[in-house]
């Protein structure tokens, strides 16, 4: 324990030096976790013996990422996801498979080597790509929702593999095991050697296996939709903060302890209980709960994963090792791509899909040492596999790079902006505009338990948002094609709260026009805009400064000495006037003309004002009569 303590340490430390500088130097975190790694491991040579502890405690980071990105899912939204699951997933893990299959037999292995290769290739670095994707604010667009559909189906696709490996053994190869003994590599001792110390499937025959593994699916879907909500309204009655904390931590680990135990993925069990959660809400706790742990062990992770890199065999057979991460990449890469335009994806989100999955995974390890101990794969073959993996996973910040560059070029041909984000979710209440205004509205009606669908074009404003725990869509909501995406057509109200008074206009009269019978609340500058929104067609329209003066002018009424009750009475006789008003004026504006070009507007406005205080007027008479 106490040497693990100390890697600990260093690692962190190395991390404190590392990770901003290489931020800083805009290559990202993930970089500059790897860079430590390989700094404190086979440069310095300060990584001990606890280093394969400690990754496999880090490997936590993997799972508690995917239980966030759960979270952030809804089970209607992962149904509107299966044909890409299995389309585009499939056939990238088919296809990739099938072609470094095909490279590996051309240099002379047999076919059942290969097939291992390819499948330990095939699959992507969840950790990675997940982390950077979030880093850079591009989770929800349609190239990260792409990317993740593959990275999901992945992560599934382990399971398969996991049980083909040992049937791929060669003739039953001998291997030497930790006493220097000779063994032969079986299934069986595969499953000795990785399985938990409690199984709940050893020695059950394949149908008692599937069914172990149905049972704890089904037991996980319904402890997570009946019995973590009393939870958690427990664990608030205590008012003690820290037993959040607590419970979120044991959710994710007994989950994670339970796949293991059925010989499941613990990551793909904490993403199905995140999805069951998505919709409770408890979902923010959840999420700033459980945000710390999975950032440090992520980081943990990728050092590791430096550390482990083996820079004596890297440099004494550099220039074929190299090699073949590009080939790998630049192969994966363009399978990607043709897959990418089967699919329809749009230019930008082609270049974001295909950079960022070209690398292969940190489940590429395990594979790798599965297909060591059932001889699949031979010691210098499988640590060949190893440096592949590593480097290409070391490239893949430079990937992101490139596709930085790439993207800002098209933004500059095609015009300012990225793709809109795709949007997964469709609530009663739209609002059009997070700024200042929106999030007022926003944080009420989620105090009042409402949840709205919340749309805007400004990424720092939506990136921040989700910073606080409000999930907002990246896009402009004035486009047709979005506003029907959040729902237009079965939504009931629709806040528009945009900053741009033309196109809070605009949006208000398309939607009156595809929705005659949708509440439209609308926010205006100022009083031609009012009457703009009017003709516009919005029933509700509030001007963003007006009920703010309105207070400040009650504070002087009562700093002047009139009483509580006597401010509050001329200010609700000012705020009904003032309604009555603009819906009168309304009809007479003219746009295009200005106001004090219109008589007929200046003149009623002027009786309006004398009827304001002839009423004030008539109101303090009322009062005086009654006093008497």
């Amino acid at each position: 324990m106490e040497g693990m303590l100390l890697q600990a340490t260093i690692y962190l430390t190395a991390a404190l030096v590392a990770v901003p500088i290489s931020a800083r130097l805009g290559l990202g975190s993930v970089l500059g976790y790897l860079f430590a790694g390989i700094a404190i491991g086979p440069v310095m040579g300060l990584a001990g013996s606890e280093m394969a502890d400690l990754q496999h405690f880090a490997e936590f980071g993997v799972v508690m990422m995917l239980f966030l990105i759960g979270l952030e899912m809804e089970p209607r939204a992962l149904w509107d996801m299966r044909h890409r699951l299995l389309g585009l997933g499939g056939m990238q893990i088919v296809l990739t498979t099938l072609a470094v299959m095909g490279g590996a037999m051309a240099l002379g292995l047999v076919w059942q080597t290969a097939l291992a290769a390819g499948l330990v290739l095939a699959l992507s670095s969840t950790a990675i790509v997940m982390q950077t994707l979030k880093e850079k604010g591009l989770t929800m667009t349609e190239g990260g929702r792409a990317t993740f559909s593959v990275l999901l189906t992945q992560d599934i696709a382990v399971i398969p593999m996991l049980a083909l490996v040992p049937l791929l053994a060669v003739a039953q190869s001998p291997r030497l095991s930790a006493d220097g003994s000779v063994q032969r590599a079986t299934g069986e001792a595969v499953a000795d050697a990785h399985g938990p110390a409690l199984s709940l499937v050893s020695g059950l025959p394949g149908w008692g296996v599937t069914l172990a593994t149905l049972a704890a699916v089904a037991a996980i879907i319904l402890v997570g939709h009946y019995l973590t909500r009393p939870l958690f309204r427990f664990v608030h009655g205590s008012h003690l903060h820290e037993m959040f904390t607590v419970v979120a931590l044991l959710i994710v680990l007994s989950i994670a302890v339970l796949m293991i135990m059925v010989g499941v993925s613990p990551a793909l069990g904490t993403f199905l209980a995140g999805v069951v959660l998505a919709n409770s809400e408890f979902r923010h706790e959840l999420e700033s709960n459980i945000e710390p742990f999975k950032g440090l062990l992520l980081g943990l992770f990728f050092m590791t994963v430096g550390a482990g890199i083996n820079l004596q065999v890297l440099f004494a057979n550099f220039a074929p090792i190299f090699g073949m991460t590009l080939a790998l990449m630049l192969g994966k890469g363009a399978i990607l791509y043709v897959l990418a335009m089967l699919f329809g994806l749009k230019t930008r989100a082609k270049w974001l899909f295909t950079l960022a999955l070209a690398q292969a995974g940190e489940f590429g390890f395990v594979l790798v040492s599965f297909s060591l101990q059932t001889g699949v794969l031979t010691e210098s073959l499988g640590q060949t596999l190893l440096l592949v993996i590593a480097m290409t996973m070391l490239l893949t910040p430079l990937a992101f790079i490139l596709q930085d560059r790439l993207s800002r070029r098209q933004s500059e041909a095609a015009g300012p902006g990225r793709d809109a984000d795709v949007i997964d979710e469709q609530q009663s209440i739209i609002i059009a505009g997070i700024g200042r205004f929106g999030q007022v509205v926003n944080r009420m009606l989620q105090m009042s338990g409402y949840r709205a669908t919340v749309l805007d074009h400004d990424l720092a404003t939506v990136e921040l948002m989700r910073k606080f725990g409000f999930k907002s869509f990246f896009g402009d909501p004035t486009r047709p094609e979005l506003l029907h995406a959040a729902g237009l057509e079965k939504a009931q109200v629709l806040v528009a709260a945009l900053d741009d008074k033309a196109a809070n206009t605009r949006l208000v009269a398309y939607a009156r026009h595809q929705r005659p019978d949708l509440k439209i609340v609308a926010r205006a500058r100022d009083r031609v805009h009012v009457y703009e929104l009017y003709r516009a067609g919005a029933d509700h329209i509030v001007r963003e400064m007006f009920d703010s003066s309105l207070r400040a002018a009650r504070y002087a009424l009562e700093d002047l000495g009139l009483s509580d009750f006597e401010a509050n009475e001329l200010e609700t006789a000012f705020y009904k006037h003032d309604r009555h008003t603009l819906r009168e004026l309304a009809e007479l504006w003219k746009p295009g003309i200005p106001i004090d070009r219109n008589p007929e507007y200046v003149a009623r406005a002027r009786e309006l004002d004398k009827d304001l205080e002839t009423a004030l007027v008539r109101q303090e008479v009322e009062k005086a009569d009654s006093e008497t």
